[in-house]
């Protein structure tokens, strides 16, 4: 190797290298005890705020939400805390039929035909699922709303930047949704998909029949991204003709752990199932008649597809999609809508009573269980925050640095972990602060 690159030595490699760097000193302290290490962590640790300290109304992607103990217990156990799905994957007919058992739950709540043993993220998974679309329609430009997840949009561009699919993007109407008139004047023959959140990262609901009309009579594929807490109550995208299905998965028995792994999952409809990216576990019958498991497609570049692979996804999250089964079976589709309708309850008396303050707006109404507030005139998101967390109480997201048409705005997300106190204590926290302002004007 180092023959064929023209060097003489493995020294030669660093060359480039500063000497100043290459002989920093570093100040590593001495090395601690086990025992005065932990001391070490815990003290470190105390500098974080943890989830129960404060009554937290953040999310925007990744949520508080209860995780039955059954959840930890299961994955704990060896033969699943080891879950990469071996490379001879038909020896291991347990790990297969969990994600089996996945991929048909996944069907069941996007009503969707085929599901994939799921994805890395969320936002990777619409990546995907816009190449996907490109390949099915051999076309090279994609529509996203402003109205999707914002590090979803950032991640998109960066998968459409090395095959040169070039991204447009349909901005927001007055009530927080994808612009229909402007999604009418740019889609055209040359788009291969429309990608929408449902409800978007606003939290409000999307015009969605409306837009797969459009979307399919310019014949583009239509991809929406859904938070699956919301199909408890929403109709799930197969109802309305959606072609390709992505969400984030972490909603569903995986615990926030400073923002990840949760899961990626995908859906779609059978005649699309060869473009799909990753794996898919089929159920067939062995030599002896029994029911037995296998990876039925794998179209990935680790096998003999190479530069044919569908994607660059090598894996698939089975220990976090497990999860989400286990999570699934134990709620139920009744226990789906219950949960839903308590998120989507709680939201909307939260947003009813915070627009009484004065001075506080919550600009649109038609939302599931994310909402925006507007803070009074010449209050930043800063100081109200800094205001309200005297109250040990985390407001929300700020919005202004994704979107600057929407200034002095929080977005508020409730979960069935905010319970009634916490609502009236975020509500009279508010109250509060609302007097105090007035008396500084």
């Amino acid at each position: 190797m180092m023959k064929t690159i023209g060097i003489s030595s493995q020294e030669e490699l660093f060359n480039q290298i500063p000497e100043a760097i290459k002989n920093i000193t570093l100040r590593i302290p001495e090395a601690h005890s086990e025992f005065e290490l932990e001391k070490k962590l815990i003290e470190l640790a105390k500098k974080n705020i943890e989830i129960g300290e404060y009554i937290s109304f953040m999310g925007a992607g990744y949520y508080n939400r209860y995780i039955p103990a059954i959840i930890d217990n299961v994955l704990s156990r060896c033969e699943f805390l080891t879950a990469y799905t071996p490379y001879q994957p038909e020896v291991s007919q347990g790990t297969l039929q969990a994600i089996y058992e996945f991929q048909t739950m996944i069907c069941s709540l996007t009503a969707m035909d085929v599901a994939n043993a799921s994805m890395y993220d969320g936002a990777t998974a619409t990546a995907e699922a816009a190449l996907m679309a490109s390949r099915i329609t051999k076309r090279d430009k994609v529509i996203v709303s402003r109205a999707v997840d914002p590090e979803t949009q950032q991640v998109l561009k960066t998968y459409l930047s090395a095959p040169e699919i070039e991204i447009i993007t349909i901005g927001l109407d007055d009530e927080g949704i994808t612009d229909i008139q402007k999604l009418e004047k740019e889609i055209n023959k040359e788009i291969a998909c429309v990608i929408i959140q449902m409800p978007n990262f606003l939290g409000n609901l999307e015009e969605v029949r409306k837009i797969e009309q459009i979307t399919h009579n310019a014949g583009a594929l239509y991809i929406t991204n859904i938070d699956p807490i919301s199909v408890g109550l929403i109709k799930p995208p197969g109802t309305y003709n959606a072609d390709i299905v992505v969400g984030e998965g972490q909603s569903l028995g995986c615990s926030l752990s400073y923002g990840g792994p949760g899961f990626g999952f995908m859906a779609t409809r059978q005649k699309y199932l060869r473009q799909m990216p990753g794996r898919i576990v089929g159920a067939t019958v062995d030599k002896t008649g029994e029911r037995a498991f296998t990876l039925t497609l794998q179209t990935r570049e680790q096998h003999i597809r190479r530069e044919k692979a569908t994607s660059n996804i090598c894996t698939n999250h089975s220990l976090n999609a497990l999860a989400a089964s286990i999570y699934l079976s134990m709620l139920g589709p009744a226990g789906l809508k219950e949960l839903a309708n308590i998120c989507f309850q709680r939201a909307h008396y939260l947003a009813s009573k915070i627009s009484e303050i004065p001075g506080f707006k919550v600009p649109y109404t038609n939302f599931f269980s994310n909402f925006i507030i507007t803070l009074p005139d010449g209050t930043t998101e800063e100081n109200f925050i800094r205001m309200i967390s005297e109250y040990k109480i985390l407001p929300g997201v700020t919005i202004s640095a994704y979107y600057d048409e929407i200034p002095n705005s929080l977005l508020v997300s409730v979960t069935e972990t905010n319970s009634e106190v916490e609502l009236f204590l975020f509500i009279n926290a508010i109250r509060e602060i609302s007097k105090q302002l007035e008396l500084e004007d």
